[in-house]
């Protein structure tokens, strides 16, 4: 016989009691069955309820074979009277996002034809995968009216509608769905079939907010927050607009334009570091005779200015040119140039002798190694005077 799921009929219910009727050992925990139950199996993109049931955790809550199994740390006696209690808070927060993610779903399918193909309510924010690409503008327009539908406290209505009413109602489904048919309807909003626990009235959801949106399989995969998780995110924003108000001496409401400005005098500083650098790298190479075989540590450089400077000294030079500068602990980046030997063989050796890592295409190679630069150096003038001894 099925259990009474009291979910259905009172979303809002956090306790109830029930009569066991299976308690089987599953793994290191059990999987309990009763007449009745307010715990929501997870299903339809929305996670499982939590709690207690009878003194015992209730870790986790799935339907199986009709049956809605409760995954508990301990067993319950079967033919028991118990006591449930719904971990309110993680209820609560789902019902926000699902109920956010039925509004915002019907807005775009009204305004666009777009189809929501794939919805999960994770620990941070709501998946939604629609069937078509949208653009920020429409997005935004979407959020604006999703959220217009929220102030307007509009019923949020389940329904279980006649095999008649429903072949006559028009109503949003990932998949065609035999027997009875639950049907969530926000007037004017969005009309679904849906298994989840929701919200009564849409003001209840508070705020609806697009965090983020990224191509998806030739539509878009959008990142949700609603109810307390959007009001979260919103302080959380305000509070970083803040602080970035202070660090650029700018009001909150022109950070852009402040943070264009600041790009744009990175970009024109980088530029003179650069010019900077290479001026450096030629007075390093002046230094370089033809018969050198030039080792340098050099602090703060990049891998295209160890490259850099490297071909700069190797241009004096036939014999081997180190360049290199310290990484976190004791790693060393480098780059090596040998124009007139074999750079990939002397490459691999010194990976070999310094737990290095790295390759290129002669006559250059890049990469890091573990060891003290003296020891390098050293094993470098060694390596390269017995190269040209012989």
């Amino acid at each position: 016989m099925k259990e009474d799921r009291l979910y259905y009929a009172d979303p809002f219910r956090t306790e109830f009691s029930a009569r066991v009727t299976g308690c089987e050992p599953d793994g290191d925990a059990w999987a309990v069955t009763l007449d009745a139950t307010a715990f929501y199996p997870e299903g339809g993109g929305q996670p499982a309820d939590a709690g207690v049931l009878g003194g015992a955790r209730v870790l986790d809550v799935q339907e199986r074979q009709g049956r809605v199994v409760h995954t508990t740390d301990r067993p319950l006696p079967v033919g028991s009277t118990v006591e449930g209690v719904i971990d309110w808070p993680r209820r609560l927060d789902h019902m926000e996002q699902h109920t956010g993610e039925h509004i915002l779903s019907g807005t775009l399918h009204r305004l666009y034809g777009a189809e929501n193909v794939g919805f999960h309510i994770g620990p941070d924010t709501v998946r939604m995968d629609m069937s078509l690409p949208l653009t920020d503008e429409q997005l935004a327009q979407a959020e604006r009216q999703a959220n217009e539908a929220v102030r307007r406290d509009l019923p949020v209505i389940a329904s279980w509608p006649s095999p008649d009413k429903l072949a006559a109602t028009e109503y949003r489904s990932k998949k065609a769905l035999e027997g009875p048919v639950r049907l969530i309807t926000v007037p004017e909003t969005d009309c679904c079939a849906c298994c989840g626990t929701h919200l009564t009235r849409s003001g209840q959801v508070g705020l609806i907010a697009i965090v983020s949106a990224q191509p998806y399989k030739g539509g878009v995969r959008l990142a949700v927050v609603c109810g307390g998780r959007a009001a979260a995110w919103a302080q959380r924003l305000a509070q970083q607009a803040h602080a970035v108000s202070g660090l650029l001496s700018a009001p909150a409401d022109a950070l852009t334009e402040a943070v264009q400005r600041q790009a744009a005098q990175a970009a024109r500083l980088r530029e003179q570091l650069a010019e900077a650098r290479n001026a450096w790298f030629g007075l390093l190479a002046r230094q370089v005779g033809e018969q050198d075989a030039p080792c340098l540590c050099l602090p703060d450089l990049a891998g295209d200015e160890l490259r850099r400077c490297a071909l700069a000294l190797a241009a004096r030079t036939e014999r081997p040119c180190g360049v290199f500068s310290p990484g976190e602990g004791d790693t060393l980046h480098y780059a090596l140039v040998w124009t007139g030997g074999d750079s990939a063989g002397l490459c691999r050796e010194m990976n070999g002798a310094f737990a290095g890592r790295g390759g290129g295409r002669p006559p250059l190679a890049q990469g890091s190694l573990h060891g003290e630069f003296a020891a390098v150096q050293g094993w470098f003038a060694a390596r390269c005077d017995e190269s040209f001894n012989h």
